[in-house]
């Protein structure tokens, strides 16, 4: 992991699915002061997480979000992750009255049918300089 980056929150993702890399720049794009890192879950640093973190969970089908030392997965990553973006994303909060079974349920349905929706790409996303230094390496 690259130095400086060991107490940021990092989100884990599929590096070949569209939905995911539109959900990276969703994010960047409301994240001004910089707080989520990224990296594919194809990456050997991704790899590096799941063993210091002891995920179980498998990154084919939910995105991860390494905050401190938590581990959040699907609809708990996403509400997460959306309470610290600007604009009104923080109110999405009032979807944690839903129980996680439920909103888990529609998160993997979407996550399974993410490529014939969305589409896959043949190799990781590559960033724009711009946004390279939110990328873990």
């Amino acid at each position: 992991m690259t130095a400086g980056h060991e107490h940021a929150s990092v989100v884990i993702f599929d590096g070949t699915c569209n939905l995911c890399n539109g959900a990276v720049n969703f994010i960047i794009k409301r994240d001004p002061q910089a707080r989520f890192l990224f990296t594919p879950s194809q990456s050997e640093i991704a790899g590096k997480f799941a063993r210091r973190h002891k995920i179980q969970e498998s990154f084919d089908e939910t995105f991860v979000l390494i905050k401190g030392n938590e581990c959040f997965y699907r609809s708990d990553a996403a509400l997460e992750i959306a309470s610290q973006l600007t604009g009104g994303w923080r109110y999405l909060q009032i979807l944690r009255l839903v129980p996680s079974g439920l909103r888990d349920w529609f998160y993997a349905l979407l996550a399974k049918h993410r490529y014939a929706l969305f589409g896959k790409r043949d190799l990781c996303m590559t960033p724009s300089e711009d946004v390279a230094r939110r990328f873990v390496t």
